[in-house]
């Protein structure tokens, strides 16, 4: 166990309290202008599923688990999960959907993750930084707007509501922040 304060915890870390293990769901810091600067955690208990929630004033210290973090390729979903598989040694493994949480719509053929393993169990995805998704629906170029100052709804691979700019059509191909959805730039391929 490594001790770590409050405000470096991220999405995705395994923190244990009260000898419980919980996964990291969001974590956000805040600096009001008066009083104790905090971070309010949104952790899921890995043994049964149940959501938390957690503020820790930022200097606090807090448990952080060691797990192991490997890098799978992303194969396919049936019935029984997720299926990854480790690149060098052509491990497979299948994760249940409560893990995967709302990474699902991320996962395309091939794509690269992090699995977090505890005893041989895996507890928690992490994606790449960035994706690259195609702009299946969005609305026409209006005359006037200028590429800077307005943005437009549209819908991606796999259901994934982005805002881009109005030069961006269907059948574009867009790399998107997987944090928080924000168009990063068009893909270069």
């Amino acid at each position: 166990m490594v001790k770590v304060i409050a405000s470096q915890l991220r999405k995705g870390n395994v923190v244990e309290i009260d000898s419980h293990l919980y996964v990291v769901l969001t974590a956000e810091s805040f600096h009001p202008g008066k009083g104790t600067p905090v971070t309010q955690v949104n952790m899921r208990r890995i043994s049964d599923g149940t959501k938390v929630s957690e503020r820790w004033k930022t200097t606090e210290g807090v448990e952080r688990a060691h797990v192991e973090e490997r890098e799978f390729d992303f194969l396919y979903e049936d019935g029984e999960g997720y299926h990854f598989m480790e690149p060098t040694t052509y491990e497979q493994v299948a994760v249940s959907e409560d893990v995967i949480g709302d990474a699902k719509v991320f996962l395309r053929d091939g794509i690269r993750c992090w699995l977090k393993t505890y005893n041989d169990g895996v507890i928690a995805i992490e994606l790449p930084q960035k994706v690259t998704v195609e702009v299946e629906e969005t609305e026409p170029v209006v005359k006037g707007q200028t590429a800077s100052s307005s943005y437009k709804p549209s819908t991606c691979t796999g259901g994934i509501r982005v805002m881009v700019p109005p030069h961006i059509g269907v059948g574009t191909r867009i790399v998107i922040n997987t944090e928080d959805l924000a168009y990063q730039e068009r893909a270069k391929d």
